[in-house]
């Protein structure tokens, strides 16, 4: 290490100057919720902005599909952009880029237009999380960490429960439009503090000014390998189960141009001096072990908030709005426990917090299989507090962990790779559960329909009690006798779907529980006080 940088390491990295840090959490707390709602408030909406821009439903998935992919493409790289711009302003690009495709969004006269500039959203947004974690980091000492990333994680957390909760109520009270429109007050908001509020250290500037010395030097083949690696990815698994996996030519294709970027991009990063995404974190222990915890939080929370309102208004004919609602209660219960997270994650070992929540976790998915036809309201209510109880435990102790032996000048990269670990480990939840119930609703309707036969005498007195009830609503015989078949049909796949939502809620707690002993390779928080030494420190990356 050369002797600036080693004197660098008594300076203050803060990015509160003289101001309260706490001030610069909650201003970077509200850019967080605002992102963190989009990846979730436009689900619901999808049916209705496909009808508005005379769309299919599978072009209109489109719309989600292309954000996903520009956050992806941006994030792994925004850690080498915020050390060339300079954080402060990076973040401020990100903030009024994702403020201003917002509103185009909401203007968006076609599909065509909307995908556009949900693309320019996605960039914008997917440059935010990194730099706000990094700032956090920076500005908050080690052992005051774990408190910040609780402020920050009621954002991150609590804003995907609300989503659709916010979104459903806007499209079934106003228009779609309003989903991105919602976002414009917040984002100019947010801009003003940050310009009015936000510091940017000398020793930040002074290290952007010796990297640039000499001209940049910018990683092209590692930002090509990285974005088509992470785009192509995110492709497969977005658009997968839609297209029938690899009986689809144009996944298939995904797939082989993601598998071999990947193949490249790591020995390429490995030996690039200036690498655009620091592959070298992902190799070593305490850092490798948050990435891989933390996709793990991002496979439950993203496919949990998927998959209920999806259960719930296909199998229990909830509205937008009421799905939204019952899943209400666990964003309060995580609100609450986000500060108790916090104070406990400074005083308990992050391993061991991490192994308490998952095991919360999966106690929480496992009771998700008990589920029936019959349940009601405050069951999805009770069963959401009860897995949200857990994530607290989980996403602070993480955000903690993943920073413990890490050199000042590495935050910026750690913090854009925790965020990639968090994003696609969202999107192989979510595509993995939809690819099983979608599989296994057919397994289980073709064994439902093999108990079902027609000479059961049990089968043919529901077939007669149908007929009567159809008969007493002034159907003839004839039309009664068909309308029963077809609502003994209707109600085997409606059974066959509950059983496939049971099969996945039973796989996540499996999985889940068998994650509990990773956390046991998690270092010691108190070893290193300082939070500037250890097996990740080293050079700027």
């Amino acid at each position: 290490m050369s002797r600036d940088n080693a004197s660098d390491q008594g300076e203050s990295r803060s990015a509160a100057g003289e101001r309260n840090p706490w001030l610069i959490a909650i201003i970077v707390s509200i850019a967080t919720f605002m992102l963190v709602l989009d990846t979730s408030i436009a689900n619901v909406a999808l049916r209705n902005i496909a009808g508005s821009l005379a769309a299919g439903m599978d072009e209109s998935t489109w719309v989600i599909t292309t954000y996903l992919v520009a956050n992806s493409v941006i994030i792994p790289i925004s850690g080498w952009l915020a050390s060339v711009i300079g954080r402060k302003r990076y973040y401020t690009l990100c903030v009024a880029t994702f403020t201003l495709a917002s509103l185009l969004c909401g203007l968006a006269p076609n599909l065509e237009m909307l995908i556009v500039f949900r693309i320019l959203q996605g960039l914008g947004g997917g440059g935010m999380a990194p730099s706000e974690q990094s700032i956090l980091a920076d500005t908050f000492p080690p052992e005051k960490r774990s408190q910040a990333f609780a402020l920050y994680g009621i954002a991150v957390i609590v804003a995907p429960t609300v989503g659709p909760t916010i979104g459903g109520w806007l499209t079934d009270n106003f228009s779609w439009h309003w989903i991105f429109f919602i976002n414009v007050p917040f984002g100019i908001m947010s801009l003003a503090l940050v310009q009015w509020l936000l510091v940017e250290p000398e020793v930040l500037e002074r290290e952007r000014q010796q990297r640039l010395k000499g001209g940049l030097r910018i990683d092209w083949v590692g930002f090509i390998l990285v974005a088509t690696a992470l785009g192509c990815l995110e492709i497969f698994l977005d658009e997968g189960q839609r297209n029938d996996w690899f009986a689809s030519s144009f996944i298939t294709t995904f797939a082989i141009i993601s598998a071999i970027s990947f193949a490249l991009l790591i020995p390429w990063e490995f030996r690039h001096r200036d690498p655009i995404v620091d592959m070298r974190l992902l190799f070593t222990r305490q850092f490798g072990t948050s990435f891989l915890v933390m996709m793990a939080v991002g496979a439950v929370l993203f496919s949990t908030t998927q998959l209920m309102p999806q259960l719930q208004q296909t199998a229990f004919d909830y509205t937008a709005t009421l799905s939204g609602l019952s899943m209400m209660p666990g964003g309060i219960a995580m609100l609450m426990l986000m500060p108790i997270s916090g104070f406990a994650a400074g005083i308990v070992q992050p391993k061991y917090l991490i192994m308490a929540g998952m095991a919360v976790v999966a106690i929480g998915l496992w009771h998700m299989t008990s589920l029936t036809p019959d349940a009601s309201f405050s069951f999805f209510a009770f069963a959401r507090i009860f897995l949200m109880i857990g994530l607290p435990f989980l996403f602070i102790p993480i955000s903690t962990a993943a920073y413990v032996g890490l050199a000042p000048q590495k935050t910026n990269q750690a913090s854009a790779l925790i965020n990639v670990a968090r994003n696609i480990g969202g999107s192989i939840g979510v595509s993995l559960s939809n690819t099983v119930i979608a599989q296994n609703a057919q397994l289980h309707q073709a064994n439902l329909v093999g108990h079902t036969a027609q000479s059961s005498p049990a089968y043919q007195q529901v077939v007669r009690q149908a007929t009567e009830h159809f008969v007493a609503e002034g159907s003839s015989m004839l039309q009664a006798k068909q309308q029963a078949i077809g609502w003994i049909g209707q109600l085997i796949a409606r059974q066959a779907s509950l059983l496939a939502y049971i099969d996945v809620f039973r796989y996540c707690a499996v999985a889940t529980a068998l994650l509990v002993p990773l956390a046991l390779l998690l270092r010691s928080s108190q070893g290193n006080p300082t939070g500037n030494s250890g097996e990740a420190s080293g050079p700027p990356g």
